[in-house]
């Protein structure tokens, strides 16, 4: 499967809540060994099919040897302790910000099978599941950011070699949402 090219901060479809997932075919199959192999050659720790450019509620992960995807996601937060520590993302390359998150989680939904999956993280885990499910919110990490560091955030966005690029060409899907939610 192809390494996809990865939306960066500006594009569109970062910031549309992504479709649910209602098939679970061959091309779901390929979105999701896609995904994978694009975060891996990132590598990241994560990667939400929105940042492929595709608008459906899928993303995979990789965290401490464990490679894994859900879809549909729904998330529930355990406890009421929460992290703080730098966060990153694949769209924004190279720049990284501390953002709190909860300290542990448990997410669920389906593989690409169609078969439910329940995902118990903490630390990482659960700081990766929630960046990931927010992206397929539409919500990007800076905006979790308070305003000062919102502020700086956006300054070294605008100062960041690849700011301003053309995103490359939206891809096409026989399903309903054509791939997207544009």
């Amino acid at each position: 499967m192809p390494v996809q090219p990865i939306r960066l901060f500006g594009d569109p479809v970062l910031t549309i809540p992504a479709e649910p997932v209602t098939t679970y075919d061959k091309e779901l199959r390929v979105l999701v060994k896609d995904l994978t192999e694009t975060m891996l050659d990132a590598p990241g720790a994560g990667l939400a099919a929105p940042q492929i450019g595709v608008s459906l509620r899928v993303f995979t992960y990789d965290i401490d040897e464990e490679v894994g995807h859900l879809c549909n996601p729904v998330v529930a937060v355990v406890g009421d302790e929460e992290q703080d520590g730098d966060e990153g993302c694949l769209s924004f390359p190279g720049l990284s910000f501390p953002t709190k998150r909860q300290h542990h989680v448990i997410a669920t939904g389906m593989n690409m099978h169609g078969e439910p999956v329940t995902i118990d993280g903490s630390d990482l885990l659960a700081r990766c599941i929630q960046h990931e499910v927010d992206h397929l919110d539409g919500i990007l990490f800076i905006d979790r950011l308070d305003p000062e560091q919102r502020k700086a955030a956006m300054r070294a966005i605008r100062e960041a070699e690849w700011s301003g690029l053309t995103p490359p060409a939206v891809k096409v899907s026989p399903h309903a949402t054509g791939g997207l939610a544009l």
